[in-house]
């Protein structure tokens, strides 16, 4: 008799500013702006908050303990790069990734326009299919810093089980 395969679940959250004479990269995508997100990394706050929830769930650290801000070797990292090494990480605990579900939160430029591509982009570098994968939009309403459109906030829930 084979034991039922562990269900865990990991949730992440991350914001940037939004900043002059940087690229917005939103899930590994650049999307047309003219403003970008600051950070010590290329700032991507949806692959931020993917990596964060794909670590809480496999029980590993978290991305500022992993890729500190205060190590040179990650200033301007490409954020999809460091999403690969945590899926490896994963993987290497014996878990799988069966599904993202993502929030970017932010008042412009629209993200529907990208949508079908961030989740192509976060599915490759997740190693899973398209449908395994959800991002979905909204806004601050006019509210706080997001509202104000001083930056740009990202939720993420991931759901790993044990390789089969």
């Amino acid at each position: 008799m084979s034991a039922a395969p562990s269900v865990r679940t990991g949730i992440g959250w991350d914001s940037h500013r939004l900043a002059e004479g940087r690229a917005l990269i939103l899930g590994g995508v650049t999307i047309p702006y003219d403003k970008g997100l600051d950070g010590h990394s290329d700032a991507d706050v949806l692959v931020h908050a993917v990596i964060d929830a794909l670590l809480g769930a496999a029980g590993l650290d978290d991305i500022g303990a992993l890729f500190p801000d205060t190590d040179a070797a990650y200033k301007d990292a490409d954020s999809i790069a460091l999403l690969q090494d945590v899926v490896g990480r994963v993987i290497a605990k014996g878990l799988r990734v069966d599904h993202v579900d993502t929030t970017v939160i932010m008042e412009r430029p629209k993200l529907s326009p990208h949508r079908a591509e961030i989740r192509a982009t976060l599915a490759a570098a997740l190693g899973v299919d398209g449908d395994q994968v959800n991002v979905k939009a909204s806004t601050g309403e006019g509210l706080g810093f997001v509202g104000r459109g001083e930056g740009v906030a990202a939720l993420a829930v991931a759901t790993l089980s044990t390789a089969s």
